[in-house]
């Protein structure tokens, strides 16, 4: 990338994590796996149950197969169940596990978390449960502002994870929110996270580059 770019891409992220600080949440940007990787295992090192929540920015940046390969004895991975309750017995243990790993699908340059989920359990354990959350976080979803960031989820992230999915909706034909009322939606919990009270719960690490939707 160009170092110019760059330069402009590195100072929005440290507004970001001054702002993300101000609202009691931790912030940290790393630029490379192998630092992403040892900045995690600090931050886990003595937990007994990790679980996370869907997320392709997870699976992109390597961090659940990091999490099978070292941490495989204590981290409830949803994607080795084999029915749905097992599924949803996975979901329920996040509230009670030391690390629950996430992304969020926007973050504003104020300090807020911006998600829609479909079932919630996602944004449930962001929100309440676990020890602590740690978001990874591509520089691509940092957005100005809420209203940058509902639509950067109606015409890319939304609309990307109903494809993903496979979800019969107008926006996988459409390509942006069609504010429908399919029984495939998956716009159903909008969610701000802002002030937090728990300083340092949530832990969000930028990483340089795009990743996830």
């Amino acid at each position: 990338m160009d170092n110019n770019l760059q330069k402009i891409i590195d100072l929005r992220v440290e507004k970001t994590i001054k702002a993300l600080e101000k609202n009691l949440m931790k912030g940290y940007y790393v630029k490379s796996q192998s630092e992403l990787m040892t900045l995690i295992d600090s931050l886990i090192a003595d937990d007994k149950l990790i679980t996370a929540g869907g997320s392709m920015t997870l699976t992109e940046t390597g961090v659940i197969a990091h999490l099978n390969e070292k941490y495989s004895s204590i981290f409830a991975d949803r994607a080795s169940c084999s029915s749905p309750e097992e599924i949803e017995e996975v979901f329920r243990k996040a509230f009670i596990s030391d690390t629950f790993f996430a992304s969020t699908n926007a973050v504003t340059e104020n300090g807020e978390l911006y998600n829609i989920d479909g079932n919630g359990n996602r944004v449930s354990a962001m929100i309440f449960g676990p020890k602590q959350v740690i978001l990874v976080v591509g520089t691509n979803k940092i957005v100005s502002d809420l209203d940058a960031a509902k639509t950067r989820l109606a015409k890319i992230a939304c609309p990307a994870n109903t494809v993903r999915l496979n979800c019969d909706t107008p926006c996988k034909i459409v390509g942006e929110c069609q504010n429908c009322h399919s029984p495939a939606r998956i716009c159903c919990s909008y969610v701000t996270l802002a002030q937090q009270r728990k300083k340092d719960r949530i832990k969000v690490i930028f990483v340089d580059g795009n990743y996830g939707y």
